[in-house]
């Protein structure tokens, strides 16, 4: 379940709803600002979030309330980093 674009989003919010066979879980934006577009083809290729998140798999676009939130951000070898430390 993805939201519709224009919708306001706060760092921390819930934002869209991803289900498996198993659960279904909340997804958190992790910026603030306006919602600009969405991935209207993920709902029919769901796997494409797993298999090529950053060109086929994006959920979201979000216009930046306030661009120095993505100085709290993980780059994608620190979000790996921590991952791999999780488990």
């Amino acid at each position: 379940e993805l939201p519709a674009p224009g919708r306001a989003v706060k760092a921390g919010e819930g934002f869209a709803t991803v289900e498996s066979v198993k659960a279904a879980e909340e997804v958190f934006c992790p910026v603030s600002g306006d919602i600009t577009a969405v991935n209207a083809d993920l709902p029919a290729h769901p796997e494409r979030a797993n298999l090529d998140p950053y060109v086929q798999g994006w959920m979201v676009r979000v216009r930046l309330k306030d661009p120095s939130e993505l100085a709290r951000l993980m780059d994608a070898a620190a979000y790996r980093k921590f991952l791999e430390s999780q488990g």
